[in-house]
């Protein structure tokens, strides 16, 4: 069947990498980097609010990135872009009218918790007891 190693091939990545914290984390970077031009009005607005939506949300998917390149530093980009997306909350348009703060959080936070899993051996039953020592 085609593209069965390319399937295989994603699992074994995604296994190895926090890729859902990942993609939670660059989806609230990108929507922080679009609702960023919306204005909310002339008492919200100010000279840093145009920059600070593409720097906080350009950090995050960048962090992101990282994570998924260089699990090594997971906690490290976890905690990032969990202050990232906190930052974001007050220097862009309620960062990204609080939906690409909440999945920053929620990305960045499993970022964080992350722990790799290791491969599984083929042949090995679900739920089988070990060797007893």
């Amino acid at each position: 069947m085609p593209g069965t190693e390319a399937v295989r091939w994603f699992r074994a990545y995604r296994r190895t990498r926090p890729f859902w914290g990942g993609l939670w984390l660059a989806i609230g970077g990108l929507v922080v980097m679009k609702l960023n031009s919306y204005s909310l009005g002339m008492a919200l607005t100010g000279g840093f609010n145009r920059s600070a939506g593409y720097i906080l949300g350009g950090a995050m998917v960048l962090f992101a990135i990282v994570a998924w390149a260089s699990p090594l530093y997971a906690r490290l980009v976890g905690f990032l872009g969990v202050l990232a997306a906190m930052a974001a909350f007050v220097g862009s348009n309620f960062g990204g009218f609080l939906v690409g703060s909440i999945l920053g959080i929620i990305g960045g936070s499993m970022i964080f918790g992350w722990g790799e899993l290791r491969p599984r051996r083929r042949g090995a039953r679900r739920g089988a007891a070990g060797p007893e020592a």
